[in-house]
């Protein structure tokens, strides 16, 4: 049996990275997953591989920032699970840039795809765990949201905002048995983090399937117990002692 039997959840920016890594820890655990994210095919081939090993997979396209989107992927998600236990909000992007170089574009963008988006989702998310009596939302924030890294404006001021949306939902979740927690990864392999036009980190890093594990153990709690704010970081990283 796995810790995740019966329930679905809802995984945003699960093509790749993080969200890739959570939705495949939560399929291996019996969860029927929702994956959500921009790129289609990527999604599909995700959705196919749960499916060859005896999971169940809704690939669902969707740009997260708009919000008839949103409520699209909602839906479709209720009409083929009947319900929805979990949410991860991971979606996310960044821009690198000194402050008053910044485009507002790319300002706007960020924080459109890092805290617009959660918001959406978390809205509807509420509106069916309301409905079920009950269920668990958890955020992708970052280390960032308490050690800002230089140039890099809009992702530090989009999670710090995530710390704030995740409060703000723990509490008023909380009469109708809805939990909501913050997961604060450090340095961990993905494209945004890793990628050729990119050079190399020379700090180290941790798997997302590491990182995956914490975000698992989160959403196993007894419906009565919240993790509010995690950190995960590699033991290397020079996290306590910058900013």
């Amino acid at each position: 049996m796995g810790k995740l039997d019966g329930k679905v959840a809802l995984v945003t920016g699960s093509s790749s990275g993080i969200g890739e890594g959570i939705a495949r820890g939560f399929a291996a655990e019996g969860a029927a997953v929702a994956l959500v994210a921009r790129r289609a095919e990527r999604l599909q081939k995700l959705a196919d591989e749960i499916a060859l090993t005896g999971g169940a997979a809704l690939a669902l396209p969707a740009d997260v920032t708009s919000e008839s989107q949103v409520e699209r992927i909602f839906a479709a998600t209720l009409e083929r699970f009947s319900r929805l236990d979990l949410l991860v909000n991971n979606a996310g992007t960044a821009v690198r840039g000194a402050i008053d170089e910044l485009a507002v574009e790319d300002w706007d963008r960020v924080l459109a795809i890092n805290l617009r988006a959660p918001f959406l989702c978390t809205r509807q998310a509420m509106r069916i765990m309301k409905r079920q009596g009950g269920g668990r939302i958890i955020n992708i924030g970052s280390i960032s949201a308490q050690r800002v890294r230089p140039s890099n404006a809009p992702y530090n001021a989009s999670k710090f905002g995530i710390d704030g949306l995740t409060q703000s939902t723990a509490l008023e979740g909380r009469p109708y048995g809805i939990s909501c927690s913050v997961l604060h990864p450090g340095n961990t392999r993905s494209e945004l983090t890793v990628n050729p036009g990119r050079p190399p980190s020379e700090e180290p890093m941790m798997e997302v399937e590491e990182l995956a594990q914490a975000a698992l153990l989160m959403a196993t709690l007894p419906p009565h117990v919240n993790m509010l704010h995690a950190i995960v970081l590699p033991v290397g990283m020079p996290y306590l002692g910058r900013g």
